[in-house]
């Protein structure tokens, strides 16, 4: 037997697949911004001053900041099952920088140029992705085993995927034609000036639906901790809501809004606060969890599909 299949979990848990696939998600993303912030003139883009590498690097870090450090979050509760008891030490520090992003005033969308503040949680992040590449050396690199609910999390994936199109031609630095969508028709704010529907560069919307892929993801593997299997769950309920609700927000202000369809627009849900929005924020959190549960109670009446390795 090859050594790679040697180190798949043998008590019906999962490997690490699901994790570097949400690696992998947010590295593409990383990448992406990079080249685009390095490239475009700041006054394109959206509350940021510096340009060239620099820029892009102070950019980067901030998305580091949020909403990654959220995700490693997640990450470090499935990397802790199974690892012996001093890296549970080094997960807790991980889970604590990377709640420092949550401070307010760590992360401010009116200003996203990096601070040295922004350095915190950009440590608990490569603490996590230290604590992964433990956690696939103990347990592999498989994916989850097929999930009563996998179909189901393609078709949300792909909803959001499509939605998200606007917001990632912006990424790539450029505006979608009109038609379907709306990018580069001007509107004009408040304060009298007049911008393009979708401005160019990274939006809250698109970390929105990363945010729910993610938790889709990090939503599948089975743990070997209650524990860690409870707060995981809840966790990435969490997640999927507070993401799904902030693409919405971000949808429904810039393609329905913006284009005269609808008067009001949906407030911000970023950052916590009393309010109608978190309120649909928690129900939803909620009843994702219940139905997480329902899922794990399904997973013993499915054979486990054939294991997958990711490649690295």
């Amino acid at each position: 037997m090859r050594r790679s299949e040697s180190r798949y979990p043998s008590d019906g848990t999962s490997g690490q697949g699901d994790v570097l696939a949400t690696w992998a998600v947010w590295v593409v993303l990383l990448g992406v911004m990079a080249v685009t912030y390095a490239r475009l003139d700041p006054a394109e883009l959206y509350n940021v001053s510096g340009d060239g590498l620099a820029g892009a690097m102070s950019r980067v870090l901030v998305e580091l900041n949020y909403p990654i450090a959220l995700v490693a979050i997640g990450i470090v509760l499935l990397a802790l099952d199974g690892l012996a008891a001093r890296w549970w030490l080094v997960g807790s520090v991980a889970v604590a920088l990377c709640a420092v992003t949550a401070w307010p005033g760590v992360v401010d969308d009116t200003d996203l140029d990096a601070r040295p503040v922004n350095a915190i949680p950009a440590v608990g992040v490569v603490l996590a992705l230290v604590l992964t590449a433990v956690a696939v050396d103990k347990s592999g690199r498989s994916l989850a085993p097929r999930r009563p609910l996998d179909r189901g999390r393609l078709m949300v994936a792909a909803v959001m995927l499509a939605l998200s199109v606007p917001w990632l031609a912006a990424d790539l630095g450029f505006h979608v034609p009109e038609g379907v969508f709306i990018a580069e028709r001007p509107v004009p704010r408040p304060d009298g000036t007049v911008l393009p529907a979708v401005h160019l560069g990274h939006h809250h919307g698109l970390d929105g639906a990363l945010l729910a892929i993610s938790a889709l993801l990090l939503s599948r593997p089975r743990l070997r901790s209650p524990t860690l299997a409870t707060l995981a769950g809840l966790y990435s309920s969490l997640m999927f809501a507070y993401g799904l609700v902030n693409a919405g927000q971000d949808f429904w202000n810039e393609q329905l809004q913006k284009r005269g369809w609808i008067d009001r627009s949906i407030p911000s849900a970023v950052e916590p606060s009393l309010s109608l929005i978190w309120l649909v924020i928690l129900a939803l959190s909620a009843a994702t969890y219940l139905v997480i549960r329902w899922e794990s109670t399904r997973i013993g009446q499915h054979p486990p599909a054939r294991r997958v390795a990711i490649p690295i």
